[in-house]
């Protein structure tokens, strides 16, 4: 029987906090192992200190903030504006899940209004996809691996891309995958917004209650048992 793992990998030393934290304690309490990375240092988080004190405050600070979840820290690999997707980052994250072995990842939206957050959402899930691949050579080198994966995107930031307010159904982003996808339910909740099932929303929703409106149009998100939240769901 596949253990069940549950792997956040994002941007910045915060955005855990703020977009999937409940989620994780959800999953943990539904027996799930959970994990964190920071992909970046978050070393330009200060306008007065400097960038090796920011980096050092901000990996304690999330290696706490783990502690607090009950979670296994994976330390980053970028500094903040240098979050790319090329090969070198795609090799060092699909090391790691390789390492996890993750039977959830919770990434960003693949649409988002800054470009280490999307570009973040485009490693997870191609280091998702590369898995499995014995031909695909990671660094440091570790073995495929087997098994599903099922990745969860988070609202984007103010629950709009570049272009569109996240407020109607057809928002609804679904990703195809190489195997079987299928959707799943909007917004995750984070401390401020804890993932909940509350009733659809009126007309006119606020940004605060929109991620719910976006849930009723689609289904349960399948990992904590019970109905909540979440943008889309794809299956590898």
């Amino acid at each position: 029987m596949q253990r069940k793992v549950a792997f956040a990998i994002v941007a910045h030393p915060d955005d855990i906090e703020f977009l999937m934290a409940g989620t994780l304690l959800l999953l943990r309490e539904k027996g799930f192992e959970i994990h964190t990375l920071n992909v970046s240092s978050g070393n330009c988080g200060s306008q007065t200190r400097k960038a090796a004190e920011v980096r050092r405050i901000r990996r304690l600070e999330s290696i706490e903030a783990a502690r607090v979840l009950g979670a296994h820290f994976h330390p980053g690999f970028a500094d903040d504006l240098e979050i790319f997707y090329d090969a070198r980052s795609l090799r060092r994250l699909a090391a790691v899940v390789r390492e996890v072995c993750p039977t959830v990842i919770l990434t960003h939206s693949p649409q988002d209004y800054m470009e280490d957050h999307m570009n973040t959402c485009r490693l997870a899930v191609t280091a998702a996809f590369a898995r499995g691949m014995p031909n695909f050579v990671t660094n440091p080198r570790r073995s495929a691996t087997q098994g599903d994966v099922t990745v969860y995107h988070a609202m984007p930031h103010g629950l709009r891309d570049e272009r569109t307010f996240f407020c109607s159904s057809k928002c609804v982003r679904r990703i195809p995958s190489a195997s079987k996808s299928r959707p799943s339910t909007a917004c995750d909740g984070a401390s401020r917004m804890p993932l909940t099932t509350s009733p659809v929303c009126s007309r006119r929703p606020s940004k605060a209650n929109c991620g719910i409106l976006l849930g009723g149009h689609s289904h349960h998100f399948l990992h904590c048992g019970e109905p909540h939240y979440h943008l889309t769901q794809t299956v590898f």
